[in-house]
């Protein structure tokens, strides 16, 4: 099928007025981070696509059946077509009838049409009895001539017309996160090219003399990229192909560069690292001078307290922790809801009500923390070895993380827990 280019139906929504306490800059709650960063959400206008890459958007408009569903009365199974009625005597086998042909002849007292699944049910039928059922009928007649029912009891074994969806209803609603299951409901339906919401353009860049590429070697003091490449994979299961921009050394001119950049090309940009409260985390200083207003960026979470959110020139800003489990965590609370929103999807993550198998403690209690677990066979919920923010190797046998609320430092075991599945 040709590729069209997309045609936008709509123009973008304006930025909204951030209104936030006097000094923004104190640390908030995780609840407020969200609101605050959701109240900021647009979409970025409407396109046309092909149902074949409907997978991850979300549609714009209702979908509406353009003909009844089946089309028309059809036999469920491989058998005969006849009259209930003559089921108790020999019937005259007249037609044989294919799916995909329509049948010549009609049914009238004592014959039958041998059917196949899927094929249109003739007139003066009102059951298809199964091959298995029948046998032939008087012993000097050939099976193909004559049949006779010989079950115990049979139903009608038809489909009939529009008994899955009537001409005009609606099929799928606009608004509709689109999946593998939705496809064949679409091919269905006819609906070929469909309306959906633009995908933000999205531009990761990282930060940090001390960061080289996974390629490389690292040197005294140095260690690999993985934030980049970790938030790349996470995006990319939401369908967002972004644009990474590499990293951008503990220099500020060089900050400003890149992040300029990546802003002009991009609707959202995540950074991570720099945000700290370190002598050479300039990027929050780079942001403000750029246009860009911080509305926060410090959050009371474990781990990613670090966290940055901004929006200005129509753009707008996540500045995730430089420790790769903070940066994991906050792009699944905080930048994959605000992406959706702008995507006009309300996203809300499955959760697993489960028992802790064990006594479950933190240190500390003065932040929402999130903790890494492990789900056994019998469902219940164990922690995993977790040396904090900077232990990636604590995600590899991660079923889930669980929230451990502000205030409270021990779970029970026994105690229910709720898993946000990785």
């Amino acid at each position: 099928m040709e590729k069209i280019d997309p045609v936008f139906f709509m123009e973008r929504k304006k930025v909204k007025k951030i209104t936030l306490v006097p000094n923004s800059f104190v640390m908030i709650t995780f609840e407020e981070a969200l609101k605050i960063s959701l109240n900021q959400a647009v979409t970025f206008g409407i396109e046309s696509v092909s149902f074949e890459e409907a997978t991850g958007r979300v549609l714009a408009e209702s979908i509406k059946s353009d003909m009844d569903i089946p089309p028309f009365n059809k036999s469920a199974m491989d058998g005969y077509a006849c009259r209930r009625q003559d089921l108790a005597h020999s019937m005259q086998v007249i037609e044989v009838i294919r799916a995909g042909i329509p049948p010549v002849k009609s049914i009238s007292e004592g014959t039958c049409s041998q059917i196949m699944t899927g094929a249109i049910i003739p007139d003066g039928a009102d059951t298809v009895v199964k091959v298995e059922d029948c046998t032939g009928g008087e012993a000097d007649a050939p099976i193909r001539n004559k049949i006779r029912f010989v079950g115990e009891k049979t139903g009608a074994n038809i489909c009939y017309r529009g008994e899955d969806m009537k001409a005009g209803e609606v099929v799928l609603e606009a608004g509709t996160l689109l999946d593998s299951r939705h496809v064949p409901i679409l091919a269905t339906v006819g609906s070929v090219f469909i309306k959906v919401y633009r995908l933000p353009s999205v531009g990761v860049l990282s930060t940090g003399t001390e960061l080289v590429e996974p390629g490389e070697t690292p040197g005294l003091s140095k260690i690999r990229n993985t934030n980049a490449y970790q938030m790349i994979a996470q995006l990319g299961k939401m369908g967002i192909d972004c644009d990474y921009y590499g990293i951008a050394a503990d220099d500020e001119d060089i900050t400003r560069s890149m992040i300029s950049e990546a802003l002009e090309n991009n609707d959202i940009l995540i950074l991570s690292g720099g945000i700290s409260m370190g002598e050479f985390d300039f990027v929050p200083a780079v942001l403000q001078s750029l246009g860009i207003y911080v509305a926060y960026k410090q959050v009371a979470i474990q781990p990613g307290k670090p966290t940055l959110f901004g929006t200005g020139q129509n753009k707008f800003v996540f500045g995730l922790p430089g420790n790769p489990i903070s940066s994991y965590f906050i792009l699944e609370l905080l930048v994959k809801p605000f992406i959706y929103k702008c995507m006009a999807y309300d996203w809300n993550p499955p959760v697993l009500r489960l028992r802790a198998g064990e006594r479950m403690t933190r240190k500390k209690s003065n932040r929402l923390a999130w903790m890494p677990v492990r789900i056994d066979q019998e469902g219940l919920v164990y922690q995993i070895e977790y040396h904090g923010s900077a232990h990636i190797f604590s995600l590899r046998d991660a079923d889930g993380i669980i929230p451990v609320p502000i205030g409270k430092a021990i779970i029970e075991e026994g105690e229910f827990v709720d898993v946000r599945p990785l």
